[in-house]
């Protein structure tokens, strides 16, 4: 597992310079598929190296992105959430950076997912058209126009809580528009579950962490379990 710089290839795409990444790989030897991981709102912590360490694990080239390289959280996220909401920008050409690392490196199979948690999970269904093979989407943001988002996108396995106010209802017209655009996908709510139940400990700045666990956001374990192993058996079938 080690650091990466991503800058070279970012420049590229016009992206970020400096870019930095998280390569996690699988023990043995290559190459395997790959999958670009995408962080959620508070950088790329040890939570969601853990994420990445955790998909290494499970067979797949992993290369979590950090939208936030050029100055952190605190400089970058305004403008990083701004092109989420416009659905163009300096941060898909980022992802797109990671995703070129992946293809061009003789550990990778030529097979490439990507997944995303909380505004990673936003970019990931966005990003689902740009020619992945497969996309998880865990408690993601969905854009205005869902129909146009999803009508070239690859097969999609998403997770949502039942007690995320801020997602309310994202589950059922996820599924209600993969259905109509014919993508293959999987999509599951989990009623115990709030924001960012995958995670396994709390994550955030620590003065914030007491206003997020009265909101209910964190983990539980029970539902993270099963979004994981649907993640598990949505990326055999379709990554490998």
């Amino acid at each position: 597992m080690t650091d990466i710089d991503l800058s070279a290839v970012a420049a590229d795409r016009d992206g970020s310079r400096p870019l930095r990444g998280y390569l996690a790989s699988p023990v043995g030897t290559g190459p395997w598929p790959a999958v670009v991981m995408i962080h959620e709102v508070f950088g790329l912590d040890d939570v969601m190296r853990g994420h990445a360490d955790r998909l290494a694990g499970l067979g797949y080239l992993t290369l979590a992105v950090d939208l936030f390289s050029v100055g952190g959280a605190r400089r970058c996220l305004v403008s990083t959430m701004r092109t989420l909401s416009r659905g163009h920008g300096r941060a898909f050409a980022d992802i797109s950076a990671a995703r070129d690392y992946l293809a061009g490196s003789p550990d990778c199979t030529g097979k490439i997912g990507v997944v995303g948690f909380c505004m990673g999970g936003g970019f990931a269904l966005l990003s689902a058209g740009d020619g992945y093979a497969a996309a998880a989407v865990n408690y993601g943001q969905l854009p205005r126009d869902l129909d146009e988002a999803l009508a070239d996108a690859c097969p999609i396995v998403a997770s949502y809580g039942g007690q995320d106010r801020r997602l309310r209802g994202s589950a059922s017209l996820l599924d209600a528009a993969l259905d109509k655009a014919g993508v293959i996908h999987d999509v599951k709510e989990y009623p115990a579950a709030n924001h960012a139940f995958l995670n396994d400990t709390e994550t955030g700045p620590r003065i914030l962490r007491p206003l997020l666990r009265v909101a209910g956001f964190g983990p539980e374990p029970e539902s993270a379990k099963d979004a994981w192993d649907r993640i598990e058996l949505f990326f055999a079938t379709h990554l490998n």
